[in-house]
């Protein structure tokens, strides 16, 4: 098939969550304590998709020469469950060199708008869309279940 005719591969700009019941920060790092098993993805475009992946698989996402987070990193925005709501502001952050270590995860940050707090609660840190050819889970080995070509609409 020539390169004119090539199928183009699927691409999904996802967004991701993930969630930890404490929080800490020292100069230039972030730490998410007792981070849940699993990162939640999510995209509505060019198609709904959700769905999670194992926290150590979305570390890999910093894997790679080219399109990893490694050489484009996300932004993200690390929101506090705190009451009063008040507490603790949103911080929007820069996510670089994760490293993950049973149930804590640790991110270099840069800061771009808000105020690190030493320590925190329950929180959760939304991280901007990466986009890559297929969902993000499909790369790592994991295959999505397709739909029959018959039942498929054409676009």
């Amino acid at each position: 098939m020539s390169a004119a005719g090539a199928k183009k591969p699927d691409h999904i700009d996802a967004l991701f969550v993930q969630s930890g019941s404490a929080f800490s920060s020292q100069e230039g790092e972030i730490t998410l304590h007792g981070l849940a098993d699993a990162t939640i993805y999510f995209a509505d475009r060019p198609r709904r998709e959700a769905g999670h992946m194992p926290s150590e698989r979305f570390v890999e996402l910093w894997d790679g020469d080219t399109a990893s987070f490694a050489t484009e990193p996300p932004r993200a925005v690390l929101s506090f469950l705190a009451e009063p709501a008040s507490a603790l502001s949103d911080v929007a952050l820069v996510l670089r060199e994760p490293h993950l270590s049973g149930h804590q995860l640790t991110y270099k940050v840069d800061v771009l708008n808000g105020t690190l707090p030493l320590t925190g609660g329950a929180c959760s840190l939304f991280i901007d869309a990466f986009g890559r050819s297929l969902a993000p889970v499909s790369v790592r080995g994991v295959r999505r279940p397709r739909r029959p070509a018959a039942s498929r609409t054409a676009t």
